[in-house]
């Protein structure tokens, strides 16, 4: 297991309380603020700084992050990986919201030499992360109730099919700092939507991006990255049960429509890559 001290100690400095927005300390096998609250640091290595007024919040399960490492390790999303480290550039420090395995983070930190801080609301996810890189720093939190991170302090945020607070995002970025989106379009999975019943793309996704993030940040960049992916049954098991799909239907049915598919399906992979500059 990962020493939590040694892989949190490149980014508490950039970390805040949830509670007070002090700046916090390591301490032995805990994080400290200087107002005296405490968050221990779990023997996977990762901490939890979700403030107390954020309740029972359910992120992705243990068997939807497993499916996403086991999807992601098999190179099947690799396009975008390249592109999001390509949107990062050369920043020392970034911020992953939803950052699932740490897959996208950790690729982005070993081509910048950035360090990193992997967030999301899953235990599960925070596991993984903390083991992704040695220069990334893992942490339980939600970006709806706060980030735990010091204004100002980051120079660039990834959301790679992750929800976005646009005022946190800005709050946490330094001026002209970068922030990288990853969202689907409706091509994306489009072989397997309908077969499968699985959730689509809204068609008014783009404009409510845009939207949201409008007086805050400007377009740097759009990329379309699309390609075809060749996917056996096992590998289309891990794309659905890694999504939002794998809450909506049962393991059986599930299973039972990927039976029926034939043994090689190719599969077409559609995002597009957003770059933006905080104002």
């Amino acid at each position: 297991m990962p020493d939590g001290n040694v892989v949190l100690a490149d980014v508490i400095d950039l970390l805040s309380c949830p509670h007070c927005s002090s700046d916090l300390d390591l301490g032995d096998g805990a994080v400290l603020c200087d107002r005296g609250h405490t968050f221990d640091v779990a023997r996977q290595g990762y901490v939890s700084l979700l403030p107390g007024g954020a309740g029972k919040i359910v992120g992705d399960s243990a068997e939807m992050i497993a499916a996403r490492a086991e999807f992601l390790g098999g190179g099947h999303f690799d396009p975008i990986v390249h592109a999001v480290t390509d949107a990062v550039g050369d920043r020392s420090s970034v911020l992953e919201v939803g950052a699932g395995t740490g897959h996208y983070l950790a690729a982005v930190v070993r081509a910048s030499g950035a360090r990193g801080i992997g967030i999301d609301v899953s235990k599960a996810a925070a596991r993984r992360v903390a083991r992704a890189h040695p220069r990334i720093g893992s942490v339980v939190a939600d970006v709806w109730h706060g980030l735990p991170v010091r204004s100002g302090s980051l120079g660039a945020v990834t959301c790679v099919f992750s929800p976005r607070n646009a005022s946190e995002l800005h709050r946490v970025l330094e001026p002209g700092g970068t922030l990288v989106v990853v969202t689907p379009t409706q091509r994306h999975q489009q072989e397997l939507i309908g077969t499968l019943g699985l959730i689509g793309v809204d068609e008014d996704k783009a404009r409510r991006l845009g939207d949201s993030l409008a007086g805050r940040f400007e377009q740097k960049s759009r990329t379309a990255v699309e390609f075809p992916m060749r996917l056996g049954h096992s590998g289309i098991t891990s794309l659905v049960e890694m999504g939002p799909s794998a809450r909506h239907s049962t393991d059986a049915s599930r299973r039972e429509s990927i039976a029926q598919l034939p043994e090689s399906v190719e599969v077409t992979a559609s995002v597009v890559v957003g770059s933006y500059i905080a104002l």
